[in-house]
């Protein structure tokens, strides 16, 4: 035993020991745990299956409200808001309720309850005294939702239940007839969608859409913009309009009322 051995073993020692922290660190996952010595080419393929999680959680709430919107429309389940009736004469400060009326005020209230019957009024009279079958589709009024060149007609036999018609972007899409909105909502494969009930037991629907214009519940007359054309929803491929007619629960052929050129 000498200084000379010590130092010898001591030094041979502290390089074995360096030698095997560095082997640890090359070949065994310890190195990930290093900041800056990760493999980048594996944090890149996290990143991206990540994406892919994210973007699989996206879909999954889009298609869980898409399918609780279609059932509320098969059983009819909507929701209202319940408010509590109020009196009015708790509102009105009792100065005003003594005012008396002027003239020009009956006059103008007489005019407006004369002329409460508005459109609306007379289309829902027009759904619940005339029959469905007792005015042929040919014989009405159709607007086109959209002028344009069409792209794919009525298929059913693949499922296609509609017309596709292209047209330039930004253009306004268009109420066939008069009649009330009962669905504007948007859905994983149809986009921004648009569903107008008229008159005869006829509805019509807008898709893939960029953007919807009405709400439920709102009453739209012939011709006025429903939406703007757009390419959303899986099902599209390209900026156009799918538009489909129901008539008494089926699907009919559009290009049949519609001159869409």
């Amino acid at each position: 035993l000498s200084l000379l051995n010590v130092y010898v073993i001591a030094s041979s020692i502290i390089v074995l020991v360096a030698l095997m922290i560095i082997g640890l660190i090359i070949f065994t996952p310890i190195k990930r745990y290093i900041p800056g010595y990760g493999d980048v080419k594996e944090h890149a393929e996290l990143m991206r299956i990540n994406e892919q999680m994210q973007l699989m959680e996206e879909e999954l709430v889009a298609q869980r409200a898409y399918t609780e919107n279609f059932r509320r429309i098969l059983v009819g389940n909507t929701e209202f808001s319940e408010f509590e009736e109020e009196e009015a004469d708790a509102k009105v400060p009792d100065s005003l309720l003594s005012v008396e009326r002027i003239e020009e005020d009956e006059v103008l209230r007489k005019e407006i309850e004369a002329g409460e019957l508005t459109q609306e009024q007379q289309l829902l009279k027009q759904t619940a005294n005339i029959s469905p079958k007792e005015i042929p589709l040919e014989q009405l009024y159709f607007i086109p939702p959209i002028s344009g060149v069409v792209s794919a007609g009525y298929q059913p036999d693949i499922q296609h239940y509609g017309t596709d018609i292209l047209a330039p972007k930004n253009t306004p899409v268009k109420a066939a007839l008069d009649g009330y909105v009962f669905m504007s909502d948007w859905t994983l494969e149809t986009g921004h969608t648009i569903g107008v009930q008229h008159a005869y037991n006829l509805i019509s629907f807008y898709k893939h859409n960029s953007a919807l214009l009405k709400e439920s519940g709102d009453f739209v007359n012939s011709g006025e913009a429903l939406a703007i054309i757009g390419n959303s929803g899986t099902l599209s491929s390209g900026p156009h309009l799918h538009f489909e007619l129901w008539h008494n629960g089926k699907p009919v052929n559009p290009s049949d009322y519609i001159n869409f050129e």
